[in-house]
């Protein structure tokens, strides 16, 4: 079965940090972009970060460049969101989702989504 296991959420004062990270099994993990989205309360759903598990090529929003940092591990097929300077408009739910490639990634066509994990924080 094809899983991804999102863990790391949590609350945070504005300012501080959180790792999110996203363990994943049931494909190949090589082959896929893997990153997260955010949906916060009332907005549209945002592709927050990317990687490329090939190649290592990322994405990030412009919303938090600078203050996430996103990586991945290939020999534990998992991939980990460093989130520092928090802000309150970073509250949100996050879902990490794979896709066959960044380009569909970006496009929302992801193949698989884990489950979310709420990140709050409060100001």
């Amino acid at each position: 079965d094809v899983q991804l296991q999102a863990s790391g959420g949590g609350l945070v004062q504005a300012g501080g940090s959180l790792r999110l990270s996203c363990a994943a099994s049931g494909f190949t993990f090589d082959d896929y972009a893997i990153g997260w989205f955010r949906q916060a309360p009332g907005k549209e759903r945002e592709g927050v970060s990317c990687i490329s598990s090939s190649d290592g090529s990322t994405y990030y929003a412009d919303s938090v460049k600078g203050r996430f940092t996103i990586s991945s591990d290939n020999a534990k097929n998992t991939v980990y969101l460093q989130m520092n300077s928090l802000k309150p408009e970073d509250t949100a739910v996050y879902y990490c989702a794979a896709a066959r490639s960044m380009r569909l990634w970006g496009e929302g066509l992801v193949g698989y989504w884990g489950q979310g994990t709420l990140v709050t924080v409060s100001s």
